[in-house]
C-alpha cells in the first residue's frame, strides 16, 4: 500500500473542525520535515514518549533538543508539546526474551506498538481527532508495520490513525537539511541499549 497517497487523501478530504493529531515523536531530527509539513493542515501536539531509551541523559538530551527545535522553526500553525513518563522499565519487560534479535526485527516491533499504544490512548482520552508517529520517516523503520499496528490500534481505541511514509518525496532527505539548518543533535542510533551497541559495532568494523 502507498501510505503517502493515503495521507493525501485524509488531507485532501481533512475537517477543517477536526484536525488535532496527537503526534508521537521520536526525536527533533525525524520530527522536524513532519512538523513543517503537517502544521499545514492540523493543529498539532507533539507527545514524546521513549521508554526504549534507557539512560536519562539521552533521554534527557533528546527532550531539549524537541523543546529548542519547536521554540526555532516556524511551522504553519503554533504545535504544542506534552512529555510522557521516562519509563525504561516499560520497554525492558516488553521486550523481555527478544534482547537478542536483529535492529528492524521483532524486538522493534514490540516497540513500535508500545509507543503508538500509549499515543493512541492518549489521544482518545484526551479527545484529538487524529493520532500519528514520526517514525516513518526513518530509512531503517518499517512503515508498513508501523501502519498495520496504527489501524490496529485505532480500532481497538476507536481514535483515527493517520497513515504515512514520511520518507517519501524526499521528507528523510529534507529532515536532513533542517536538522543541519537548526543544528539538531542527530544521533547514530534508535535509542535503546541494544541498538547502541550495534550502532558501536558497526562503527568500530568499519575502523
Amino acid at each position: 500500500m502507498n501510505y503517502q497517497k493515503e495521507l493525501d487523501y485524509v488531507i485532501e478530504h481533512l475537517d477543517l473542525y477536526k484536525n488535532k493529531l496527537l503526534l508521537h515523536s521520536c526525536c527533533a531530527p525525524c520530527s522536524s520535515y513532519v512538523l513543517e509539513y503537517l502544521s499545514n493542515y492540523f493543529d498539532i501536539t507533539v507527545f514524546y514518549y521513549n521508554p526504549n531509551i534507557s539512560e536519562k541523559e539521552e533521554y534527557n538530551r533528546r527532550v531539549e533538543e524537541q523543546i529548542r527545535l519547536l521554540r526555532n522553526m516556524p511551522c504553519g500553525k503554533k504545535i504544542s508539546f506534552l512529555e510522557g513518563d521516562f519509563e525504561p522499565e516499560i520497554f525492558f519487560s516488553a521486550i523481555k526474551g527478544l534482547e537478542k534479535c536483529k535492529e528492524g526485527t521483532e524486538r522493534c516491533f514490540v516497540c513500535y506498538e508500545m509507543r503508538l499504544e500509549k499515543t493512541a490512548i492518549l489521544a482518545k482520552q484526551m479527545e484529538f481527532d487524529y493520532f500519528a508517529t514520526t517514525l516513518t520517516i526513518s530509512p531503517l523503520k518499517n512503515a508498513e508495520v508501523l501502519n498495520e499496528i496504527g489501524e490496529r490500534l485505532s480500532h481497538l481505541y476507536d481514535i483515527r490513525f493517520l497513515p504515512s511514509d514520511f520518507k517519501k518525496r524526499d521528507g528523510y532527505k529534507r529532515s536532513i537539511e533542517l536538522s543541519k539548518e537548526y543544528n539538531l543533535y542527530r544521533q547514530d542510533y534508535c535509542g535503546c541499549i541494544y541498538s547502541k551497541v550495534q550502532s558501536q559495532q558497526q562503527n568500530k568494523d568499519r575502523g
